[in-house]
Order: structure tokens, then C-alpha cells, then sequence
């Protein structure tokens, strides 16, 4: 990817609130150094940030398991990072393949499965271009808010895909960022120099800020990233925040039903957790 030279009207350009949906210049999730520091805080078992504290994961986990009936379930697991949920299900007797953008976090899940023998595949794919064999799974799961950042058409090829993989009456269960008190997530700007930490294996510059589009209950946390040879990259995630009726439309259109919600399941502590999570459960007819 080419980078431009650093101006200043290109910093102001930025730092501006962009049009809705406008792209940035830069891909966290395919990046060599930034995928190992987001391994290396997924393995963090204390925070709440590339995935929740261990003891969340496993209420999700049980949860997630009480609401769908059955053993030896055929799962699929949607942005599975380094496997922590796969890993637990997997210990329980289910049958689970776990999918990740990230080739860091899908070859530490697989040495992890391979040390402890546990019965998962791995597949190192983006999730929204996925060919599985229709009517394969009893479960797919997408956890830790990670249905809010697909932009609609996205939505729409996800949707698409679960409703084709799962069998008659398998289940979609997913976690969003809900529409609870939506200023309260928006997250104040703020700066940082490092000469070497998450963002680059250098010294670097970054400009964090977030935006909100109220009308369409859609945040956007940005990060503008400059290194010392000016270059600047510009990383954006737009975040939906929804109610329960916006699920309900939205999975209504795409053939699932049953449909329901729960803000309980996680501790209250931070912004991805408490009852600022809304966990949707929907079945699929066909």
C-alpha cells in the first residue's frame, strides 16, 4: 500500500468528521505487527479489549450453550481470534470450526488445539466471503460486538451466509454494542507517541478521536497513524449501535425468527460489557 507525505491539511482533512461510511487507508486485521500485539492482548486474560477477561468468556460460553440444546453440536465460530471461546466449547464435546482474518491468531489457535487435542478446525478466511456446505452447523456464534463494525452490505453478505450454513432450527447468537445512552460511548480524543508499541515497530505518532452520526446510531472510532517518514495511515471503525427492534427487523428480513435478547450475561465494568451488550438468539427456518 502507498502512503501519502504528512501535511498539515491532510491531518486537518482527517481529523474533520468524515462523510457517513467514508474509508480510511488502512487495514488493522492483515497487518504483521499490529495482529501480534492484538495476540498478545487476547491472551490477556484481565482486559477487556481484542477479547473479555476470562471470566466473561466463560458465562458467554455457558450461556451460550444452556440457550441451544443438544450434544456433540456442529459450531461455527465467527472471528475467533485465538480460539478462547472455540477452545471451551470444543472441552465441553462439541464439534467446532473457528474462522479469523488474523494468520497470528489463527496459527496460535492451532498449535493450542494440537498441544491440548481438542477437536476444532481452523480456518484463516474473512468470515464474509466464507464457502461452507449448506445446512452444516447447529450454532454460529459472532462475540465480542463484532456484528456493530459491518458496514450494511457486509451485514447483508453475513446474514446471507449464516442463514445458508445453519440447519433448520440452527441458531445465530451474536453480542452488539446497544442503543443505550449512545453519547456515553463515544470516547474523548486523545494522543500518544511511542518510539515502539501497538500501532507500529517505530516511532510514530497517534491521533485518536471518535464521531457520532446520531440519526443513523453509528460511531465512528478513528486512528491516524503518522510515522517518521510522514506517512500517514488512517484506521476507521464504524460501529452500529442498535435496539431489540432494529435486530428484530433486521433478522426478520433474512428468514430468522424467535428472536431474543438479554443484557445480563456480562459483568458490569466498561463500555463492551454490562448492559451496554445486548446478546441476540435467533433460529432459522427453512
Amino acid at each position: 500500500m502507498v502512503l501519502k507525505k504528512m501535511k498539515i491539511s491532510d491531518i486537518h482533512h482527517h481529523t474533520t468528521k468524515p462523510e457517513l461510511y467514508e474509508e480510511g487507508n488502512a487495514i488493522m486485521w492483515t497487518d504483521e505487527h499490529i495482529s501480534k500485539q492484538l495476540l498478545r492482548v487476547h491472551l490477556n486474560p484481565e482486559v477487556d479489549l481484542a477479547s473479555r477477561k476470562a471470566e466473561s468468556i466463560k458465562r458467554t460460553v455457558d450461556w451460550i450453550l444452556s440457550n441451544v440444546a443438544g450434544n456433540q453440536l456442529q459450531i461455527l465460530d465467527l472471528g475467533c481470534g485465538p480460539g478462547l471461546y472455540s477452545e471451551q466449547m470444543a472441552e465441553k464435546g462439541h464439534h467446532v470450526s473457528g474462522v479469523d482474518y488474523s494468520w497470528n491468531s489463527i496459527n496460535h489457535a492451532r498449535e493450542s488445539a494440537k498441544k491440548k487435542k481438542l477437536d476444532i478446525t481452523y480456518l484463516n478466511e474473512n468470515y464474509l466471503k466464507l464457502e461452507l456446505e449448506e445446512n452444516s452447523f447447529d450454532l454460529v456464534i459472532l462475540i465480542f460486538t463484532d456484528f456493530g463494525p459491518l458496514l450494511p452490505d457486509e451485514r447483508k453478505q453475513l446474514l446471507e451466509t449464516v442463514k445458508k450454513v445453519l440447519k433448520p432450527g440452527g441458531v445465530f447468537i451474536f453480542d452488539v454494542l446497544n442503543d443505550k445512552n449512545i453519547e456515553n460511548k463515544v470516547t474523548p480524543k486523545s494522543w500518544e507517541t511511542s518510539n515502539q508499541g501497538f500501532w507500529k515497530n517505530e516511532s510514530y505518532l497517534a491521533l485518536s478521536e471518535s464521531y457520532i452520526y446520531e440519526d443513523e446510531k453509528v460511531i465512528l472510532y478513528q486512528h491516524l497513524i503518522l510515522d517518521e517518514q510522514d506517512n500517514l495511515q488512517v484506521y476507521r471503525f464504524w460501529t452500529h449501535c442498535f435496539s431489540h427492534s432494529d435486530l428484530s427487523h433486521i433478522l426478520h428480513d433474512y428468514g430468522f425468527n424467535e428472536i431474543t435478547f438479554s443484557e445480563e450475561i456480562l459483568p458490569v465494568g466498561s463500555l463492551w460489557s454490562g448492559d451496554n451488550v445486548t446478546f441476540c438468539k435467533a433460529a432459522v427456518k427453512k
